[in-house]
């Protein structure tokens, strides 16, 4: 226990550190002696700390893609929450049985080449996901054996077997609706130059790594558009995305520093909203024979190494909460047991590094992204030196998202690399796929023979209760065998100009048409 306190408080020192020399030379708490200008510009500006990562809607999974995307595509469904589903595309729905659902579609949509959205582009958008392998979303699709087009506006979804979760696929990254007839007449190439869909608002330009400019479609088929124009900045570094929010050069400002919190609050102009996420972050691990993590004794000697909770209240300023699953509360199959709850024990680490033959330590590669998560670089600078502390010599590579995203899509990373997921389904079924058998080779590769029956069995259970203890029971196995060392769920802090009202998700979706002008 002396040991602990004593290395908590070295580690918050550097913390402290790292956090004061990124708050662009401001001391915490210090008042900005000019307030923020406000405008009644129909243009919205959104300062995310990474670019968005492509538009093909299927190859990624990608959060704050996602969230760029929910602007210019639409759904079938939307999840409500409390509400359930309601419509979006598709005006209703039918389970006739456990592999058979049919939709009966929105007329007079279009999308924004002119061309009228029909169930032909529901056939094609969603067999393109659920038949080619190569794509990052097909494990999420390839649930769906075929869609069969009954008329103009009404499609049938045939599935491989009972997938209790369909709805909660079709509302989510990977299912909004693509333009068949513009496609296959100019091309995938054309397509992501010059993308094309229902939503509300409509590609303008796109400036790798600076700035995804949007503009209203004025043929939406629902309410008109609130904004003329919507912008989406790239701005990694979390003092300048702060500096451009304090003087009125971005009207939402993610991934708000805690130590700047109060500096804005401070500010006339400008406030921060700090909200619950889904997102989890982790650092994701391989276990295939001849790497060092493939020993379930140096994983579990990470992991007891890192002291999560130090690094949620020394950097996050408290705006997170430790956890050992992915599947947090709210989520369907979550097990709540392993959600709250944080190991560590440093000299426990020592004693497993030697029993699995290094006690005179060793040295791996950590790979992160650097401006994409709230205080990600500082993060894994920290947990650099946890590991340290206990033999472990950290190789650190920090990458700018555009560069990190090419790596994770071509599962080239070392020996773990830190990542956090979000839960669109807000169900376990998505935050634990990545752990089997097809979906881990070349990332973790793990292969838990228990572990992966509990998995499949879940994915088609109709039986809700059952389906949940399945997943509940798979996730005590992850938490033993460590793939995925999970670290803290974190809660978002956002800076928000005065003149919107502006209300954070819980899913991290940033749908510009529930932003309100004041």
């Amino acid at each position: 226990m002396k040991f602990r306190w004593k290395t908590a408080a070295a580690f918050l020192s550097l913390a402290l550190l790292m956090a004061g020399c990124s708050d662009n030379g401001n001391t915490e708490g210090q008042e900005s002696s000019e307030p923020v200008e406000q405008s009644d510009s129909k243009t919205l500006v959104v300062a995310n700390g990474s670019d968005m990562a492509t538009f093909d809607i299927h190859d990624h999974n990608n959060t704050s893609t996602e969230a760029v995307h929910v602007n210019m595509f639409n759904y079938l469904v939307k999840n409500g929450g409390e509400e359930g589903f309601i419509p979006d595309l598709a005006e209703s729905w039918e389970n006739k049985d456990e592999t058979t659902w049919t939709f009966k579609l929105r007329e007079g949509v279009k999308f924004h080449n002119g061309d009228d959205f029909t169930a032909e582009d529901v056939k094609f958008t969603l067999e393109r996901v659920a038949k080619d392998d190569s794509l990052l979303e097909y494990g999420n699709y390839n649930q769906i054996k075929e869609v069969n087009v009954l008329g103009d506006y009404e499609v049938e979804i045939v599935t491989n077997g009972p997938e209790p979760a369909l709805l909660n696929r079709l509302s989510r990254l990977g299912s909004g609706m693509l333009p068949k007839k513009y496609i296959e007449s100019e091309g995938w190439d054309v397509f992501l130059e010059e993308p094309v869909g229902t939503g509300p608002y409509k590609f303008q330009e796109w400036k790798k790594d600076d700035r995804l400019t949007l503009v209203a479609n004025e043929e939406y088929f629902g309410e008109a558009p609130k904004w003329d124009e919507l912008v989406f900045r790239a701005i990694p570094e979390d003092s300048t995305r702060v500096s451009e929010l304090m003087t009125g050069g971005v009207d939402v400002a993610v991934n708000v520093p805690p130590t700047d919190v109060e500096r804005i609050e401070g500010t006339e102009g400008v406030h921060v909203e700090q909200t619950p996420t889904q997102r989890v972050m982790m650092l994701v691990l391989r276990t295939a024979e001849g790497n060092p993590t493939s020993d379930p004794k140096v994983r579990e000697a990470i992991d007891l190494a890192i002291d999560k909770e130090a690094i949620v209240e020394s950097l996050m300023g408290g705006a997170g909460t430790v956890t050992r699953t992915r599947v947090t509360p709210g989520n369907t199959g979550a097990n709540e047991s392993l959600y709250g709850t944080s190991l560590y024990d440093p000299e426990r680490a020592k004693e497993l590094l030697a029993e699995a033959g290094y006690a005179d330590g060793l040295e791996l590669t950590l790979s992160s992204p650097n401006g994409r998560y709230l205080k990600d670089k500082e993060s894994v600078e920290l947990m650099s030196a946890m590991l340290g502390e206990v033999g472990i010599t950290i190789d650190l590579e920090l990458l700018e998202w555009s560069a990190f995203n090419e790596k994770y899509q071509n599962r080239t990373f070392g020996d773990m690399f830190l990542i956090g997921y979000g839960n669109s389904m807000f169900d376990a079924s998505l935050a634990l796929e990545r752990l089997t058998f097809e979906q881990a080779a070349g990332e973790t590769d793990y292969n838990n023979p228990e572990t992966e029956q509990l998995l499949e069995t879940a994915e088609t259970n109709m039986n809700a209760e059952e389906r949940s203890a399945q997943y509940q029971e798979a996730q005590e196995l992850v938490a033993e065998d460590r793939p995925h060392i999970y670290l803290y769920q974190l809660e978002a802090i956002t800076g928000i100009n005065d003149r919107i009202d502006y209300e954070p998700r819980l899913d991290e979706m940033f749908y510009a048409d529930s932003v309100n002008l004041k």
